[in-house]
């Protein structure tokens, strides 16, 4: 072989692996931009809005417990919710604007633990203090019943935090945890938002309240929760004594 034909040759296969770079480049850019966001998903990002959130809710309904934390903003006032929940009944601690009580119900007794500070509004603080220790069961019919049964209630608590106003649309994709979501948004996210699960069932994982009204946490969904009612010895019965609420 004479040289100009080994220059050619080593032309020649320099050119070709040029060429099989330039278009593994190529393949590779395509693969990455044809890459479908949603493998490996439940599927739920290729669904309209509105069937995202019928199906979260239903998801939702399948399950007899959830966990429910959440930090908000009422009428300008910190609340705060830290309830688990089951078909029962639920259990946990709600704090409004520093002050916190525990909530407990079985079935459709309401039982309130509540600190010094709140008891001392009705009290003396020396009883306060002895009846912090204690569980009162709320009369069902003082008004504020229906209200802390709300709060231990799924079925009615769900209805309140995943009825989002407005129409619906799907936000951005983001991650919980290392769960995959996508977002609900309410009137373009003026009404709020919801974090829907892409992984698993499509369990509604976050909520972001209009408005700067605080932020709800989902999680836990279908894991037991074992709710039982106070000892005896743990109950104490204002009787007369009970200042009713205002409403």
């Amino acid at each position: 072989m004479t040289a100009n034909h080994l220059a050619r040759a080593r032309r020649t296969a320099v050119a070709g692996a040029l060429s099989m770079g330039l278009f593994a480049g190529t393949a590779g850019l395509v693969g990455c931009s044809a890459e479908d966001p949603d493998a490996g998903t439940n599927g739920m990002g290729k669904l309209s809005a509105e069937k995202i959130h019928s199906q979260s809710r239903a998801a939702a309904d399948s399950v007899a417990s959830v966990t429910v934390n959440a930090d908000l903003v009422v009428k300008g006032q910190p609340y705060k919710i830290d309830m688990k929940l089951n078909s029962d009944g639920g259990t946990g601690e709600i704090t409004d604007d520093g002050v916190s009580f525990r909530l407990l119900r079985v079935g459709d007794d309401v039982y309130m633990q509540a600190d010094a500070a709140l008891l001392e509004e009705g009290d003396k603080p020396s009883k306060a203090s002895k009846l912090s220790q204690k569980y009162v069961k709320v009369p069902e019919d003082d008004p504020k019943y229906k209200q802390l049964r709300t709060y231990t209630d799924k079925g009615k608590l769900l209805d309140l935090l995943l009825d989002l106003p407005g129409k619906l649309s799907k936000g951005d994709r983001s991650e919980i945890g290392s769960v995959r979501t996508i977002q609900l948004a309410s009137n373009n996210g003026e009404g709020g938002t919801i974090d829907v699960a892409l992984e698993g069932e499509p369990y509604p994982l976050r909520l972001v309240r209009a408005g700067d009204a605080g932020t709800l946490r989902l999680s836990d969904w279908g894991r037991s929760v074992s709710i039982e009612a106070p000892a005896k010895d743990e109950i104490v019965d204002f009787g007369s004594q009970l200042p009713k609420s205002e409403g």
